[in-house]
């Protein structure tokens, strides 16, 4: 499967507990559809003391979110859009935004 959403971009959280969030990609799951985004997604985790000095408790740390659940957001038009692709004149393939029509990235 390819992702329109890559790592690196920033996006914004459409559905669940974190709708309206954004944030930037750090990591894509393409096997399992997810993505894990900076600062969203939060799940508090209990972990045992590992070594003699380390302190065991909760810990929150960030989970990968669906791809269904986000969508890119456009810095120019600054709203959430969707993503699409297009051939240059010059024979590169590039995405660009589907409410502005402004280049994104070009390959």
């Amino acid at each position: 499967m390819r992702f329109k959403i890559r790592k690196g971009d920033f996006v914004q959280v459409m559905k669940g507990k974190d709708a309206g969030k954004k944030g930037r990609v750090i990591r894509v799951y393409p096997a399992e559809g997810r993505l894990l985004v900076e600062g969203v997604n939060f799940v508090k985790k209990h972990v045992r003391p590992r070594k003699i000095d380390q302190q065991g408790g909760i810990v929150s740390i960030e989970k990968p979110i669906s791809l269904a659940n986000v969508r890119f957001f456009c810095m120019k038009c600054e709203k959430p859009v969707r993503l699409h692709f297009r051939l240059l004149p010059d024979g590169t393939k590039a995405r660009y935004c589907g409410g502005c029509q402004e280049v994104i990235e070009q390959k």
